[in-house]
């Protein structure tokens, strides 16, 4: 779906769907053709008050599911924009006004809608859904990080001495929507499409209701204690930055300044890497490998680059960015907004001899094949940056496991000489393999999809 895509509950309400594909996740506009309410809003909130523009309607309630982990919430911001009621769990402990809404409140939205709140803790503790009725009909449930389209929300992003209790919750919290809500309700949840948020996979799918969840939704047609077993062994590694976004949200945060950042000229790049500061290029993984500033890394506005960005960078290390026009450099600004980097030194656009007066940095790309063929002739060293699950599923015989998040504290661990780098398809190999360049090794970065490489004649245990 996109943003124009239009989930029509009923003849009169409309359900918008906004889309934020690098962060995996959804926010929901929802009118009945003269009001609105707003789900889960990200930080940039001006693609909502346009959307709303565009549907001449009026924002009057934004609510949000959950204290979220993942990104910086927009929910305060467009309230006070907009002058909305702001709808958050009367038990969240936060730092600001909010309407403080319970398990079992109804809110009236207008003649047409109204939304009852579900506690369905889980995700947290605090989860909230919302049904939405229409004409006292219940159309759909925002279901934020409870139930997703053939998953859930992960329970274990409060700590470790919380899981156990809030995988539990989760599994109830599930069973509560399916039992309570009627099979042709929408299910629209936040998490599900490529977010660390969410405990398993949603396999593709861009819609649900209620009645094929009862019928495909593990925590719906699994036991409670083998569902329990098979989620905990199936959570992985999530990003570092999520540390910081609850406290973030919980304090209230502004809205995000998109004014662009200072211009950096040659001196000023010099300067950053100099000092140690982080100086990311944006400009595709082709381009990078083609032809680049020493010392700079590579992180594509074309892949989930605020989600790696966020994991890899030290909390409040200096950042400048590197783009080719000035809309690669909007783009990544409004990423990272999303997920409470503010600040940035600079940015220039244009080409490495824009940013250099210094011979520029290269290395090769190659294939699974090209790999298979130099493995003939001489060892090389192959370095699998994919998650451990990833790399236990199948991985090359002799490949090295570090996967992208831990490069950085492991580089001592690597062995000497030239690296062959690969991910799943291509994206995390570039990231690492310009960690490695500007680290002054000698590196390879596999352009492939993983699924070439039995094929190519590489064993694959």
């Amino acid at each position: 779906m996109s943003t124009t895509d239009v989930i029509r509950a009923t003849d009169e309400v409309r359900i918008l769907v906004l889309e934020t594909p690098s962060l995996g996740d959804r926010s929901y506009l929802a009118h009945d053709g003269e009001v609105a309410l707003v789900v889960d809003p990200q930080r940039d909130i001006d693609r909502v008050l346009r959307l709303a523009e565009d549907e001449g309607v009026r924002i009057t309630h934004v609510l949000e599911t959950h204290i979220h982990n993942d990104y910086v919430t927009g929910g305060l911001a467009l309230a006070e924009a907009t002058g909305a009621a702001y709808l958050v769990n009367g038990e969240d402990a936060v730092s600001f006004e909010r309407v403080p809404v319970r398990d079992g409140e109804v809110v009236e939205v207008s003649s047409t809608m109204s939304v009852r709140a579900i506690a369905t803790p889980g995700h947290t503790f605090t989860h909230l859904s919302y049904a939405l009725l229409a004409d006292g009909q219940e159309v759909g449930v925002f279901t934020g990080g409870s139930m997703l389209f053939g998953s859930t929300g992960r329970p274990d992003l409060l700590g470790p001495d919380h899981t156990e209790a809030l995988v539990h919750h989760q599994y109830s919290s599930t069973h509560r929507l399916a039992h309570e809500l009627p099979a042709d309700a929408h299910v629209l949840p936040t998490h599900g499409f490529g977010s660390f948020c969410s405990a398993g996979s949603s396999e593709g799918a861009t819609a649900s209701t209620i009645g094929r969840e009862r019928r495909e939704n593990p925590a719906l047609t699994q036991e409670e204690e083998r569902w329990v077993e098979q989620t905990l062994a199936g959570l992985d590694a999530f990003p570092a930055y999520y540390a910081h976004m609850g406290p973030a949200n919980a304090a209230g945060p502004d809205a995000a300044e998109l004014d662009p950042p200072a211009r950096a000229d040659k001196n000023a790049i010099a300067r950053s890497l100099r000092d140690g500061e982080w100086v990311v290029d944006l400009r595709n993984r082709t381009a990078f490998a083609a032809g680049h500033v020493v010392g700079t890394l590579n992180i594509g506005i074309d892949g989930q680059f605020s989600t790696y960005l966020g994991w890899l960078i030290p909390w409040g290390t200096p950042l400048t960015l590197l783009g080719e026009t000035p809309e690669q450099v909007a783009e990544a600004q409004r990423e990272l907004v999303r997920i409470g980097i503010d600040e940035l030194e600079g940015a220039a656009t244009g080409g490495p001899a824009d940013w250099t007066d210094a011979e520029p940095g290269s290395f090769p790309r190659a294939q699974f094949a090209d790999l298979a063929q130099v493995r003939h002739h001489r060892p090389v060293a192959v370095l699998d940056v994919r998650r451990a699950p990833e790399h236990a599923d199948g991985h090359i015989e002799g490949a090295v496991n570090v996967p992208i998040h831990e490069i950085l504290g492991r580089l001592d661990e690597l062995p000497d000489g030239e690296i062959w780098v690969h991910c799943a398809g291509g994206y995390r190999a570039s990231v690492v393999a310009s960690v490695l360049a500007a680290s002054g090794r000698q590196v390879v970065a596999v352009d492939d999809s993983f699924e070439r490489a039995g094929e190519a004649g590489l064993p694959i245990v």
